[in-house]
């Protein structure tokens, strides 16, 4: 039998590298795609093909898929990695940068799902599976663009899922808390440009703080990335897969606390958080 064919955005770093090493160690014919393709040389070490992939490109898209499906027919599973955070009050990011944050996250997400279904459904199955965040649940001072990203793939999937099920397509949910990559540090100086210096510093300064420590590989919060590919992987090769897997260092306690708390309680809580995160 032949094996699985995998496709996985975003595969330079973090969950997406890490993702493409565990999905091709259990037997997938894994493809790592991601617009900086040097950072993906060592996954060649492992058998891994990669290619340069823009989500927000339709011709590196289209022509990413079409590569694959003419090598081993449909895809049998997309992981959407894809995606960057951009923090920032509302009033001073510039609309052009809020577009381009649900350009990558959200419709680059969309368009990757679009190009894969047609082979899924004539095969009779497949496995899309999002990357959101426990953030597609909760929310942050300063991160409107990005939560409201988030949000917007937790109900797409949940539509996805129902609209796919007749034809075989599985649609699953996974949502990381902090992870110990350069994801946080990288959305900490985006902050501290947009929002460092004007009426918003104060609180800048701390959310930028708290991101930043807890992507570092030594705080309580940080998850290694090793761990969120294990349980994609899981997601990927159940034969019944969940519908969404909370995964990470305190996302099951973070989500409880959304379920229970009313808003304003739940808004002193997680400021005291940042608070004290940020040191």
């Amino acid at each position: 039998m032949a094996a699985r064919t995998a496709l996985v955005t975003g595969a330079s770093t973090g969950i997406g590298f890490d993702t493409a090493l565990a999905l091709q160690a259990a037997g997938f014919t894994v493809y790592a795609g991601a617009r900086r393709v040097d950072k993906m040389e060592p996954l060649k070490q492992h058998g891994i093909t990669v290619l340069s992939l823009d989500v927000t490109s339709e011709e590196s898209m289209a022509s990413a898929v079409a590569l694959i499906e003419a090598a081993h027919g449909p895809i049998d599973v997309l992981v959407n990695n894809a995606g960057y955070g951009s923090y920032g009050s509302l009033e001073e990011v510039p609309l052009a940068e809020g577009r381009r944050q649900f350009e990558v996250n959200v419709m680059g997400l969309a368009r990757m799902s679009q190009l894969v279904i047609p082979g899924m459904r004539r095969a009779g199955s497949g496995r899309i599976i999002n990357i959101t965040s426990i953030g597609g649940k909760i929310y942050e001072p300063l991160g409107a663009w990005y939560h409201g990203t988030k949000f917007a793939v937790e109900g797409m999937s949940d539509s996805l899922r129902l609209e796919l099920k007749p034809h075989g397509i599985d649609v699953v949910i996974i949502e990381p808390s902090g992870t110990a990559s350069e994801w946080g540090g990288i959305a900490g100086e985006g902050l501290l440009m947009a929002s460092g210096s004007g009426p918003y510093r104060q609180q800048a300064h701390v959310v930028a703080a708290a991101l930043a420590s807890t992507s570092g590989t030594g705080h309580v919060l940080s998850t290694p990335a090793g761990v969120v590919a294990r349980t994609i992987t899981r997601a990927a090769t159940a034969k019944r897969p969940r519908t969404r897997y909370p995964v990470g260092r305190g996302a099951w306690g973070v989500l409880a606390l959304r379920r229970i708390l009313p808003d304003r309680a739940f808004d002193a809580v997680f400021w005291n958080l940042y608070r004290r995160l940020a040191g």
